[in-house]
């Protein structure tokens, strides 16, 4: 015991060569005390005379034993033979809210930066007022919050290579925002570091109406995309609930899958290509308009989900497909999670290719939307069902589908498969329809403090979590949960009063780890930010974050860019991270 008390003051010696941080499974024990306030869990020590592959091939000792922390990560303790006592690896194994320590490589705002921002973006660029940053430095869901003193708005790449080369040679952190919607702490500041916000690249520069290919800024607003391609007849592939204020570069950089992805696929496949600039300010110009592109690699993917930690996108070439006249939605019920898994088969089968959504939420998420929005009605008031279902249809052909669509209802009700449902009869019912599922997550706000977990899961599995999730919260919670059942994406959220750590504890990290067991991803659509950096293990394994860190080193060597977020940092710091070269 003295030992490990000992080698818990050697973390900041650590080794560089840090073991994989996945959960050992064989491992067990019991619970001791070791430092006051800080509970670690005791597990028996492994082998590696068995040259188990998931530790480093540069051990020379014997044994290894694991040290499980209550709090945000794993102590390892590792004899290196006679004498030398032990050497301590911290890996972020945890699940709790993690707190980062501010690199103090980083440097800080000063007169002459804000001179220089000045001279660049002139007054109106340049945002230091406390009333305006304050939105800009908290989250939509007021969960985290920075203290960023600057915020930058330029006009054009030329201007955001200029602010980056400048802040790469000043170690200046920034973070990259569009219209703040995310939900994991991924567009605003965790500490001082510079917002560069987008919102004044909104122009449209191309639409070719042959092609359907579409070329703007990183700042244009979904929801006027979606109005300008709608006049020419054509429409967005992607859809999201914040359509009114996201951007399509936020969309871009975080991957956002939204409501139509069964049908239109992800952002990997409609992007064409994008402009984006480096942490050095080189602009680098893959904003290509061709759907076959086979020359080397096709380096647009890197950035197509990166959240901004790799460049910044600037523009980008989307694909478009023409707005089809026949749409049709229904709103359903079904009286378990089996029916609705069935339902989605057939509807595969039986609608094929006009089918364009099928969303699904609990009773749970249609009692809290009835509860805390104005202005909505349930569509089937005459009793409550256990879940609900939005099928979408979208064809040319109007009097095709909606035969289509009502002879695939009527089955499925003389099955058993539904319980009740109704057909949108115009647009102003279909309306009212999206927006009792794309309100959840505003109810969810109006009603208090929410965990937010945004899961991908083979769909016959998603929701034997949310039972479970019940199960260990019994009456301290309300478990909420709806998704995008046809790519099995569920949202959990666990509504409260407030937040509360026992709470937490309870629900991390059993939410990842079963996630894990189940061969899910930790993250759909939303991304990791800085809620789940450090908890990328659960989803990817050890060779490939490592590689992502080289990558990320590679593009950006001073690590300026949305710094604390997507990797952990203590892989980064593995990688061989150096400090920053200021430049005098």
């Amino acid at each position: 015991m003295a030992n490990v008390v000992a080698a818990s003051c050697l973390l900041r010696r650590s080794s560089r060569k840090l073991f994989d941080w996945r959960p050992n499974r064989n491992c067990f024990g019991s619970t001791r005390s070791v430092n006051p306030g800080l509970t670690y869990n005791f597990t028996r020590t492994h082998d590696l005379s068995r040259q188990d592959g998931c530790y480093s091939d540069q051990i020379v000792s014997k044994h290894i034993c694991f040290l499980r922390g209550s709090g945000n990560g794993v102590l390892t303790s590792l004899p290196r033979g006679e004498g030398n006592g032990f050497q301590i690896h911290c890996r972020y194994l945890a699940s709790m809210a993690s707190t980062p320590v501010r690199n103090k490589s980083f440097s800080m705002v000063n007169s002459d930066d804000i001179s220089y921002f000045k001279k660049i973006l002139g007054e109106k660029g340049v945002v230091q007022e406390e009333e305006k940053l304050d939105d800009a430095n908290t989250d939509w869901l007021r969960k985290y919050k920075g203290s960023s003193k600057l915020m930058l708005l330029p006009r054009s790449t030329q201007e955001i290579s200029q602010i980056l080369h400048y802040c790469n040679s000043r170690c200046l952190a920034v973070v990259p925002q569009g219209g703040n919607t995310g939900l994991v702490g991924g567009s605003i500041p965790v500490f001082d570091e510079v917002i560069i916000n987008l919102r004044s690249m909104n122009n449209i520069l191309s639409f070719d109406k042959v092609s359907g290919i579409l070329v703007c800024e990183a700042g244009c607003i979904l929801e006027n995309l979606i109005s300008f391609l709608d006049n020419e007849g054509f429409i967005m592939p992607l859809d999201l609930g914040a359509k009114g204020s996201c951007q399509i570069g936020g969309n871009v950089s975080t991957n956002a899958g939204g409501l139509r992805l069964i049908r239109y696929g992800s952002l990997h496949g409609s992007v064409l290509g994008l402009e984006a600039v480096l942490a050095n300010g080189t602009v680098l110009d893959m904003l290509g308009t061709l759907r076959k592109d086979n020359t080397g690699y096709d380096l647009k993917h890197l950035f197509i989900g990166s959240e901004g930690s790799l460049g910044i996108v600037t523009k980008v070439s989307i694909l478009t497909p023409p707005k089809l006249s026949s749409v049709n939605l229904a709103f359903l019920a079904c009286k378990d999670y089996t029916s609705c898994q069935k339902l989605l088969s057939a509807a595969k089968t039986k609608l094929g290719e006009i089918l364009s959504a099928f969303e699904f939420l609990d009773i749970n998420a249609m009692d809290l939307v009835l509860k805390h929005l104005d202005g909505l009605r349930d569509p089937l008031p005459s009793s409550k069902h256990n879940f609900y279902i939005l099928i979408e249809t979208t064809g040319s052909t109007e009097s095709h589908d909606k035969e289509k669509l009502e002879a695939f209802l009527l089955q499925s009700i003389e099955s058993g498969l539904l319980t009740d449902g109704v057909l949108a009869q115009d647009i102003n019912q279909a309306s009212a329809f999206w927006r009792i599922r794309e309100g959840i997550p505003e109810a969810l706000v109006k009603a208090g403090a929410v965990y937010k977990y945004d899961l991908s899961l083979p769909p016959e599995k998603m929701y034997d979590l949310v039972e479970e999730m019940r199960g260990r919260l019994g009456a301290e919670a309300n478990v909420v949960a709806y998704g995008h059942l046809g790519d099995g994406n569920l949202h959990l959220n666990i509504s409260t009063r407030e937040y509360d750590d026992s709470i937490l504890t309870k629900i991390e990290p059993f939410v990842y780890e079963w996630t894990s067991k189940h061969r899910g991803s930790i993250s759909a659509e939303h991304g990791l930010g800085l809620m789940k950096a450090n908890k990328i293990h659960y989803s990817k394994s050890l060779e490939t974050v490592q590689l992502m860190a080289d990558i990320k080193k590679l593009l950006d060597s001073n690590g300026i860019l949305n710094p604390y977020k997507v990797l952990p940092t203590s892989v980064l710091l593995q990688r061989g991270e150096e400090e920053p070269k200021k430049e005098p």
